[in-house]
């Protein structure tokens, strides 16, 4: 009896590891797998990807405003600015100034049609701005959700699998239900793994986004009250 129980126990621990669970599952229950682990691997790639974008792209507004509020004049700034490729503040700067020569260049009459045109032009680049801080969020977002139910319909297949492989043996005893149930199991976990940090770091890095976009928009209205008083002074009186 003694060793009929031992070897009852020692047949499981033989079949425990996750890379045995894995070979041991149906093709659809492998296939779930396969993909959960990509999606978690693209996942901790757009984590550190944006953790990253968003470290530099916080930095370069923080030396932009340092710039700007320094007392240099707006037109060295411009020079300086749209020599090269600008993000952020910087892109909402030079839209903006562009489009304030351009017009005083070709004569402006109205000031109302100049602020007008100015505050489209900041609009613009804001959007292009956020779009670009979102980006690749919602995929994260879509993990988050959907990878615990695709994990799950792995575990409701391998379930379906083992029980029928349990009615054509005609045997159910714990040795031969539990390796079954357990590479059914596997997917719902590695569906969690997946999903757990796209949910976190989607809440982290989307409120992130909208604090950055938040600084984005003040610069945005700022800049474009400094403009309208600058068009003020430029316009004659009638």
């Amino acid at each position: 009896m003694n060793e009929v129980a031992q070897s009852a126990l020692a047949a499981p621990e033989a079949t425990v590891s996750l890379w045995h669970l894995f070979w041991q599952a149906g093709f659809i229950v492998k296939a779930v797998m396969l993909g959960l682990l990509g999606a978690s691997v693209w996942t901790w790639a757009i984590i550190i990807d944006k953790s990253m974008r968003f470290g530099s792209f916080r930095r370069q507004l923080n030396t932009f405003e340092n710039n700007f509020w320094s007392g240099q004049s707006l037109e060295e700034l411009y020079q300086s600015l749209s020599e090269k490729k600008t993000t952020g503040m910087g892109a909402l700067f030079v839209a903006a100034m562009r489009e304030w020569k351009k017009s005083f260049e070709k004569g402006a009459r109205s000031p109302i049609g100049l602020h007008t045109r100015i505050e489209k032009a900041l609009d613009v680049t804001l959007a292009r701005e956020m779009d670009g801080l979102e980006s690749r969020l919602g995929f994260l977002a879509t993990i988050g959700s959907a990878a615990p139910f695709i994990g799950l319909f792995g575990t409701v297949v391998g379930i379906m699998t083992s029980f029928q492989a349990i009615a054509a043996s005609k045997q159910t005893n714990l040795a031969v239900v539990a390796p079954g149930i357990a590479e059914a199991l596997l997917a719902t976990a590695i569906g969690l793994v997946a999903a757990i940090p796209a949910v976190i770091a989607y809440n982290k890095l989307s409120g992130d986004a909208s604090k950055l976009g938040m600084r984005l928009e003040a610069f945005a209205d700022e800049f474009s009250a400094i403009l309208s008083r600058q068009i003020d002074e430029r316009t004659p009186a009638r």
